[in-house]
């Protein structure tokens, strides 16, 4: 008879079975069947294990103690939906679990369950909107749009300093980690009272941590940018307030945006 997963975690790792299983559960348990290089996270506890097949827990008791944040649905499109994460929520799960990240809200938010697949990232300081699909066929399309650069997004940033009068427009194109990359910025307010901009920026390409490291390049750092800024008590200032593309499934020129965005920054 072959071995249940949850047993086995249990006797090899002191844990209890009821520890064992809400770690799996939450996405902490990663398998890897024999002759496949690809590791999937695995859920059941009963699973049957053969011989050869390699079996990883990633425990970590305040990881998975977390309660998931909420995500916000602006529109499902049914091969596609929208949603706006909140700030501090991840895109998708680690390797010590995924309960908290947007891919697994959404998983859990239809009925009956849809395919997820993430189609663009968004730092887990960062809040917005993020494209989700719900099929292979949504996947493939939406990636060759974001190929192409044909998907228009727009970020609502506050940054230190003033990188220009109100109305000055502006653009980066530093490479980043060896590669081409493009940030342009409209500047739109300017606080001389807490030497402060606010920027509504847009990216050509999608380089990591690329809004942060253009703007910190250029010696305007976001607020609250605790990598390439200073730490403060609002957080991250970066939203992600607006995404634009023509529909890959019925050709319409679709557009998002958070409502409000502004006053939601000003009050963060």
């Amino acid at each position: 008879m072959r071995e249940q997963a949850a047993n086995l975690l249990a006797a090899k790792t002191g844990l209890s079975k009821a520890r064992v299983k809400d770690a799996m559960l939450k996405g902490a348990v990663c398998l890897r069947k024999k002759g496949q290089g690809k590791k999937l996270r695995l859920r059941r506890a009963t699973a049957a294990l053969a011989p050869g097949d390699i079996l990883a827990i990633c425990y970590d008791e305040a990881i998975l103690g977390m309660a998931p944040l909420a995500a916000t649905l602006v529109a499902d499109q049914q091969q596609y939906s929208v949603w706006e994460k909140p700030a501090g929520m991840l895109c998708q799960g680690t390797e010590y679990g995924d309960h908290c990240s947007l891919l697994r809200f959404v998983e859990g938010s239809f009925t009956p369950k849809r395919p997820v697949f993430l189609l663009h990232r968004l730092d887990r300081e960062a809040a917005g909107l993020v494209l989700i699909g719900h099929s292979r066929k949504a996947a493939a399309r939406f990636s060759a749009l974001f190929k192409e650069r044909k998907i228009d997004k727009r970020y609502l940033a506050l940054v230190s300093g003033f990188p220009g009068p109100e109305g000055f427009a502006g653009k980066v194109t530093t490479p980043l980690d060896g590669r081409q990359a493009s940030t342009s910025f409209t500047v739109l307010e300017v606080d001389r009272g807490t030497d402060t901009s606010r920027l509504e920026v847009r990216i050509e390409t999608g380089r990591l941590h690329q809004i942060r490291r253009h703007l910190a390049a250029i010696g305007h750092p976001l607020v609250g940018d605790r990598r390439y800024g200073k730490p403060a008590a609002e957080g991250l200032q970066l939203m992600a307030v607006q995404l634009g593309f023509i529909c890959p499934f019925s050709g319409r020129r679709m557009e998002f945006r958070i409502e409000n965005a502004e006053l939601r920054m000003q009050n963060a």
